[in-house]
């Protein structure tokens, strides 16, 4: 008999690379994370900060504006905002049919509308005094909301947690035997999973990513470090499959250390379950597993240390609020693939920490989504297209009442498949048997409720139909989706409406939104989503929140997150706010990015670096996604870098007058430090003018530089570079 070191110690060595690639697109450290997630399409709402609610129009091209002369001007030149140079401007039309044109070069001041009211807002008028009015009265309604929430804070700071010692060599075997390669976004949270652990307060971490994405071995590393420090751990999943997968999941990993692992569910019968619950509280079980049951009054843990919460948007409001009580005794993990708007919300504000998983996983496929009207000829034949490659299908219909009605239908459509029916009014032991037949690929076509939304782990599935897909949520579609394409296997997505439903404008939305965000990584582009369709509503309560709707989601957190350093003693965060009117053509050309929004992202991205080296990083990732960088492209990099290089100075703005550049001060005294300036072999010094001006005479060079020179650039770069 032979025997391998891996059946026999149960280990097994799959090392996977991860495809290298991110999604959403890879952000800059400056950037907020809102960023990506927040498409613009023309026709949307925005929020220009200073102005007000406007209506986006889309980018145009100006270009440069001749010099003209008028009886009460002579000799005046008038020119677009960067003196002379052609630029990208975002087209705003805000009420009475006002058309405000904002260059790229500004475009940090504009948000995408972001409320959940039903309603659409109404736009401002520009110039008016309104805006600012209603910016104030939020300003002041947030004040209390920023003292309750550095309350919730300071509390769980001062109570006293759990301190579990980390990177220990048991811990350091245990992640030796993941049996694929760790993606760089893995290696991040788990260092900050376990940096939380090993802190003294309460843990407090979202864990988000895509489904396989690997959350699950983040939960049990987490779980392996609570077990080690001699501490209980509980895991609580939304349904009884799921719970069922993760005993065997974690189970098996674990398999080669003396963890006791056990589920209680109603699987369960009572007689086990009352002997799981005693060996519990006399800490004979390390790790229990189980659906809502978990917070029982009669669950009594002898050492809980560690809670991991599966998916926390599929529990209610009462055991969220049960949970709530513990996150400020022991360490909370929780897990999502599309977190809820509030979740994320608080998350985006920090009030709670945030693990993001964007690699997918190496040779996986992004899902294909279709939205049809029910036809049984493409059910019928997809469903053939799919057995074919010995593959199986999931068909979700959410009513149990007719759901033998559809069994009866789908055999009359395919009668060469084998079609089983689960869903939870199903007797316990009847549901387990077909989930392990359909396991087992004696089952061909799984006809379920939603009991198959969260956790099941089928690789052989790649077809899934989910009907009157109408009547889902956004999360809970995107959920289902991620039944499928667990597998090198080309996966496909049919959200199938009924012929004779009208759909509303929201149902609308939100099938556009699942067909839209198909990509590997969309989770958190749909969460963002279900936030502008579903709103935030108040963090710290119930009631959706009127303020957000008055200002827009962004501003909202801008202003929430400006009260809170304030209250904090901590200085704004940094912004390089400099006006460099140059006559220099320095844009993104249509031929070099096409899609709209990626140009919008790229250009809101570069707006808020604030280092050099960021602007290096932006010019390599330019580079490796789009090849080789145009001329003009090139200048606007460049542009950037002085104008980085001006904010370190406190210079406000640089332009040229005739033979002269002009530097322009955020006060007098950094207009005094500045006086020591000299440039060039003829070492020019500036010339002050007033308190907060200064001339400095231009090189000949220089003097004759054109419209589009770089002479004038380069001359500005080497005098900031050498002060």
């Amino acid at each position: 008999m032979v025997i391998s070191s891996a059946a026999l110690f149960n280990r097994s060595t799959v090392q996977r690379g991860s495809t290298g690639t991110k999604s959403p697109i890879p952000k800059s450290a400056t950037t907020k994370v809102i960023d990506s997630f927040s498409e613009l399409h023309e026709g949307d709402y925005v929020v220009h900060v200073s102005f007000g609610i406007a209506r986006y129009k889309g980018l145009k091209l100006i270009e440069p504006l001749k010099k003209k002369t008028s009886p009460a001007a002579a000799g005046s030149a008038y020119y677009t905002p960067n003196a002379g140079g052609a630029e990208e401007h975002m087209v705003l039309e805000f009420r009475n049919n006002v058309l405000v044109y904002v260059p790229v070069s500004k475009i940090a001041l504009v948000q995408k509308y972001i409320s959940g009211a039903k309603d659409a807002p109404n736009l401002s008028i520009y110039g008016g005094k309104t805006w600012e009015r209603m910016k104030q009265a939020v300003e002041s309604s947030i004040q209390d909301l920023a003292s309750e929430m550095l309350n919730i804070q300071a509390i769980r700071q001062t109570k006293p947690g759990i301190s579990f010692p980390i990177n220990t060599p048991l811990q350091k075997e245990f992640d030796s035997l993941f049996p694929f390669t760790e993606t760089p976004d893995q290696i991040k949270a788990m260092e900050a999973i376990r940096d939380d652990m090993a802190s003294p307060r309460p843990m407090d971490r979202l864990l988000c990513g895509d489904v396989g994405f690997g959350k699950t071995e983040m939960a049990m590393r987490a779980a392996f470090t609570a077990v080690e420090a001699g501490y209980q751990v509980g895991i609580l999943a939304p349904t009884t499959v799921l719970v069922e997968q993760h005993l065997r999941t974690f189970t098996e990993r674990m398999a080669t250390f003396p963890i006791h692992i056990e589920a209680i569910s109603r699987f369960s019968t009572p007689a086990q379950q009352k002997e799981t619950l005693k060996r519990l509280e006399e800490g004979k079980i390390d790790i229990l597993i189980g659906t809502h049951r978990l917070t029982s009054p009669d669950v009594k843990f002898r050492n809980l240390g560690l809670i991991i919460i599966d998916e926390e948007q599929l529990f209610g409001v009462k055991m969220k609020e049960s949970l709530k009580r513990l996150r400020t005794i022991v360490d909370v993990l929780t897990m999502t693939a599309t977190p809820i708007p509030r979740t994320l919300h608080m998350s985006l504000l920090g009030i709670r920490d945030i693990s993001s998983l964007e690699t997918p996983p190496a040779n996986r496929r992004a899902i294909e989504t279709h939205i049809t009207r029910f036809q049984e000829s493409l059910v019928r034949n997809a469903i053939l297209r799919e057995l074919a490659r010995a593959g199986q299908v999931f068909f979700v219909h959410n009513r149990v009442y007719d759901i033998e009605a559809m069994a009866m239908r789908l055999r009359q459509l395919v009668p060469e498949a084998r079609i089983a029916v689960g869903h939870a009014q199903m007797p316990e032991r009847q549901l387990e048997k077909v989930m392990l037949a359909f396991i087992n690929h004696e089952i061909d076509v799984l006809l379920s409720t939603t009991i198959i939304g969260s956790g099941m782990d089928i690789p052989n599935a790649n077809t899934i139909f989910i009907d009157d897909a109408n009547r889902f949520g956004l999360a809970e579609m995107h959920q289902l989706r991620g039944r499928v394409g667990r597998f090198k296997n080309h996966a496909y997505c049919y959200l199938l409406v009924d012929p004779k439903t009208k759909l509303t404008e929201t149902a609308l939305r939100r099938l556009k939104a699942i067909e839209e965000f198909a990509h590997l990584g969309s989770g958190f582009s749909i969460a963002m989503r279900d936030l502008e369709i579903r709103g935030a509503g108040n963090i710290l309560g119930t009631m959706q929140s009127g303020q957000i709707a008055l200002v827009g989601y962004e501003l909202y957190c801008d202003i929430l997150d400006a009260t809170i350093r304030k209250m904090k003693h901590i200085p704004p965060r940094e912004t390089v706010e400099v006006d460099v009117r140059l006559p220099l053509t320095a844009y993104i050309p249509h031929q070099y990015v096409s899609e709209m929004r990626v140009k919008m992202e790229l250009y809101r991205r570069l707006s808020r670096l604030t280092r050099l080296e960021h602007v290096d990083d932006f010019e390599v990732e330019l580079k490796d996604r789009f090849g080789k960088i145009p001329p003009q492209t090139e200048l606007l990099l460049k542009l950037y870098r002085v104008r980085i290089l001006a904010h370190q100075h406190l210079i406000s703005a640089i332009y040229r007058n005739e033979e002269f550049l002009v530097l322009e001060f955020f006060s007098k005294k950094a207009l005094e430090s500045a006086a020591k300036i000299a440039i060039g072999p003829e070492q020019k010094t500036l010339r002050f003018v007033d308190d907060h001006s200064a001339y400095l005479p231009l090189d000949e060079a220089a003097q004759k530089a054109g419209p589009d020179s770089e002479i004038l650039l380069n001359y500005v770069e080497m005098l900031l570079r050498e002060t």
